[in-house]
C-alpha cells in the first residue's frame, strides 16, 4: 500500500503513542463538539424563539433523535474498523472492496430504516407519552430529522473512511463550515420565514448535505486511493460478514441503548413539561461536555484497528492505559466546570427563568459530574474490544443498559421522579465497566500480549 500521507494523516503505527493519539483525536473531538451544536443551536434557538411548548417538542424526540443519528454513525464506525485493519496490515485491495462493501451494506440499510422510520415515529411518539400539547410540533420535527437520515449517514461514512486511514482534520473542516451554515439556517427558517421547529430540522438535514458534497469532493481530488472499482463491489462473502458483524454490531450496541433511553423518556414525559424542557437542557450540556471522553474512544477504535492489522500488540496495551489516565483527568476538569456553572448553562440552553427547569437541569449535572470517570472507561473499553474484532461483548453491555433503565422507567421513577432519571445512568454505568474491563482483560489477544510481554 502506498505511504503517501495528505494533510491531516496521522501515522497511528509508529512513533510515540500517546502524542500521536492526541493529534488524531483533537479533531475528532473538535468535530463531534460542532456536531453537538448542531443540536445545541437548535435547542437554544427554539426556547429564545419559539417558547418553551416548542422546546419540550424537540426534548420529547431527544432520545429518538439519538437513534436515528447514532444508527448511522455507528454503522458507518463499525465498518471503518474493518477499514483500518486492512490498511494497518498495508492491504490496498481489501481496503478497496472494505470501502465498496460498506456503501452497498449501509446504503441498503439506511433506505429502509428511513421508510420504517416514517411510518413508525407518530405510534412511537404516542408510545412514549407524548404530551397532546406538544405532539404535533414533535412529530413534524423528528419526521424531518428521520428523512434526512441517509445524509447523515454519507457524511459519517466518508468520514469515518478518512479517520481510518489516519486523516481525522479533513472532516472536522467540513463540518465546521458545515455548522456555520446551520446556525444562519436556524436562524432564518425560525425567525425570518416563521417555519417553526420544522425550520430546526430542515437546517440541520440541509447543513449536514453541504459537509457530505464538501467530502466527496475531496475524496475524489485529493485521496482518489480510497474510491473503490467497479470490480471492488464484486461480493466477498467474507469480507462482507466481517463488514457486517462489525457495522451492525456497533450500530445495535448504540440501537439497543437508545431504545433504553426511549423508554426511560416514556417516563421523563411523563413527568410534564417543564420537567421535559430542563432535562432536554441537561442532557445538551452532557453530551457536550461527555465529548472528550467519546472522542478518545472513536480515537482508539481506529488506533486499535490498525495495530491490530499490523500485530502491534504492546502499543494497544500502552494506548489503553494512556487512555485511562485521559479519562480521571479530564472527568476532574469536567465536573468542577459544571458544578460552578450548571443553572448558568441551563438558562443558556432554555432562555427559562423558570425555577422547576433551572432547579432540575442543574440537580442532573451535578450528580453525573464526577460518573464522567466512569463513563470514560467504559467507552474506551468498548471501543477498543469493537477494534479488536469483538462483535458480542460490547452488545452484552448495550443489553444491561438498556434493561437498567426499563427497570427504572418501570419501579423506580414513578415512587421517586426525576430523582431516579438523575441517578439511573450513574448506577448502570458502573455495572457495565465492570464488565467491559473483565471482558477486555480476558480477551485471547490481549492475554496472548501480556503472555509474551511478561
Amino acid at each position: 500500500m502506498s505511504e503517501k500521507k495528505m494533510i491531516g494523516q496521522v501515522d497511528l503505527l509508529h512513533g510515540p503513542i500517546l502524542k500521536n493519539l492526541m493529534i488524531f483525536m483533537i479533531p475528532i473531538f473538535i468535530s463531534n463538539a460542532f456536531q453537538q451544536l448542531y443540536n445545541a443551536v437548535d435547542t437554544a434557538l427554539v426556547g429564545n424563539i419559539l417558547g418553551e411548548n416548542s422546546l419540550a417538542a424537540i426534548g420529547a424526540t431527544a432520545s429518538i433523535f439519538e437513534l436515528l443519528v447514532g444508527f448511522s454513525m455507528s454503522l458507518g464506525t463499525g465498518f471503518s474498523i474493518v477499514i483500518a485493519r486492512a490498511y494497518g496490515s498495508k492491504d490496498s485491495d481489501r481496503m478497496k472492496k472494505a470501502i465498496a462493501g460498506s456503501l452497498v451494506i449501509g446504503l441498503g440499510t439506511i433506505v429502509l430504516l428511513t421508510i420504517l422510520s416514517y411510518y413508525g415515529l407518530g405510534p412511537l411518539l404516542h408510545l412514549i407519552n407524548t404530551p397532546d400539547t406538544i405532539f404535533a410540533e414533535a412529530l413534524l420535527y423528528i419526521r424531518i430529522i428521520g428523512l434526512g437520515t441517509l445524509v447523515m449517514f454519507a457524511y459519517n461514512l466518508m468520514s469515518a473512511i478518512l479517520r481510518a486511514v489516519g486523516n481525522s482534520i479533513m472532516p472536522l473542516i467540513f463540518l465546521i463550515i458545515s455548522s456555520i451554515l446551520n446556525i444562519f439556517l436556524d436562524y432564518a427558517f425560525m425567525a425570518w420565514f416563521g417555519m417553526g421547529v420544522a425550520g430546526a430540522a430542515v437546517a440541520t438535514v440541509i447543513a449536514q448535505g453541504v459537509s457530505v458534497i464538501l467530502c466527496a469532493v475531496y475524496i475524489v481530488m485529493k485521496q482518489n486511493e480510497l474510491i473503490p472499482h467497479r470490480k471492488d463491489f464484486i461480493r466477498d462473502d467474507d469480507l462482507y460478514a466481517d463488514l457486517a458483524g462489525q457495522g451492525f454490531s456497533m450500530a445495535f450496541m448504540g440501537s439497543i441503548v437508545s431504545v433504553g433511553s426511549i423508554i426511560l423518556q416514556s417516563g421523563i414525559n411523563a413527568l410534564g413539561t417543564q420537567i421535559i424542557a430542563g432535562h432536554v437542557a441537561a442532557r445538551k450540556i452532557f453530551a457536550i461536555a461527555n465529548l472528550p471522553f467519546t472522542s478518545m474512544a472513536m480515537a482508539i477504535a481506529t488506533f486499535i484497528g490498525q495495530n491490530r492489522g499490523a500485530n502491534q500488540g504492546k502499543r494497544i496495551l500502552t494506548a489503553m492505559k494512556d487512555a485511562y489516565l485521559f479519562d480521571a483527568i479530564g472527568a476532574a476538569f469536567v465536573t468542577a466546570l459544571l458544578w460552578l456553572s450548571a443553572p448558568s448553562l441551563i438558562h443558556l440552553i432554555t432562555g427559562s427563568t423558570n425555577e422547576v427547569i433551572l432547579q432540575n437541569g442543574s440537580m442532573y449535572l451535578y450528580v453525573l459530574g464526577p460518573f464522567y470517570a466512569v463513563l470514560g472507561v467504559l467507552l474506551q473499553t468498548r471501543f477498543a474490544l469493537q477494534g479488536l474484532g469483538s462483535k458480542l461483548i460490547p452488545l452484552i453491555s448495550s443489553l444491561i443498559e438498556c434493561i437498567g433503565k426499563i427497570l427504572f422507567t418501570i419501579f423506580l421513577i414513578p415512587p421517586f421522579g426525576y430523582t431516579a432519571v438523575i441517578w439511573c445512568e450513574p448506577i448502570i454505568w458502573c455495572a457495565m465497566t465492570l464488565q467491559l474491563v473483565y471482558s477486555f482483560a480476558k480477551n485471547p489477544y490481549i492475554r496472548e500480549i501480556k503472555a509474551i510481554k511478561a
